[in-house]
């Protein structure tokens, strides 16, 4: 079994599934990927299920009855792979927005160069962003210079969602207490991660737009992270 897991929370993917489950096992790195659908209904859940027979103990599915968010999408999955003893699980899209090659980076830097949480970042050298619509790339950046004014992390892109961790860190937060399950989940995370002292490092990537299937993401869901940051400052973390 590998040390890291790739968790990639899907909802009608059945455009990208296939194509970035082999690019994830075609890296030099051995990974483990477990997907967690919400109940898809353009068969994702049975596109996943007819590869596991190709890929045993390597691939790995579990279905969610309903819609709830990513966020909650990802706990599932986190709680999944502490149970299973992974050393590095990350968080990774399904519509290759994020690039298959950057994972031995983010693997890297927290096996070989003692950080404890590696981000895919967008935003730590200039603006990396292919194929966005200059108002979501404005809104993105814009969100992220505003996350470190209010919470003062030292983090350039705060609601990246290619990340790696290492088990202690997802241990020591306490999953049940997030509170959100949009772009402001993300946000959460690191801000946790760095207020429990853990070290967190970016590591430069190029982000793509999907070319394939529809983006998830809505106006409340950035209603939650403009405005979740704020509650973030004033509680930190529950205890």
């Amino acid at each position: 079994m590998s040390d890291a897991l790739v968790i990639i929370p899907t909802y009608n993917e059945k455009e990208n599934i296939e194509a970035i489950i082999r690019a994830v096992f075609h890296q030099k790195k051995e990974f483990n990927i477990l997907v967690v659908d919400d109940s898809s209904p353009d068969g994702t859940s049975a596109i996943v299920t007819d590869l596991i027979n190709e890929f045993p103990n390597k691939l790995f599915i579990k279905n969610r009855k309903e819609k709830k968010g990513i966020g909650a999408a990802y706990i599932d999955g986190f709680k999944w792979a502490i149970d299973k003893k992974y050393e590095y699980i990350i968080e990774m899209d399904a519509d290759f927005s994020h690039d298959p090659k950057d994972l031995i980076k983010l693997y890297n830097t927290c096996s070989k160069k003692g950080a404890d949480v590696s981000i895919g970042s967008r935003y730590s050298k200039g603006v990396n962003v292919v194929n966005w619509p200059m108002n979501r790339v404005l809104l993105s950046y814009f969100a992220s210079k505003y996350v470190r004014f209010i919470t003062r992390i030292p983090v350039y892109d705060t609601t990246a969602g290619f990340v790696c961790y290492k088990r202690k860190v997802l241990e020591t937060i306490k999953l049940d207490k997030i509170r959100f399950v949009g772009y402001a989940f993300q946000i959460e995370m690191k801000f946790k991660a760095w207020k429990h002292n853990f070290n967190i490092q970016e590591v430069s990537v190029i982000f793509t737009d999907r070319t394939l299937g529809e983006s998830k993401i809505n106006g409340s869901i950035v209603y939650e992270a403009l405005f979740g940051v704020i509650k973030l400052k004033l509680k930190g973390i529950p205890k």
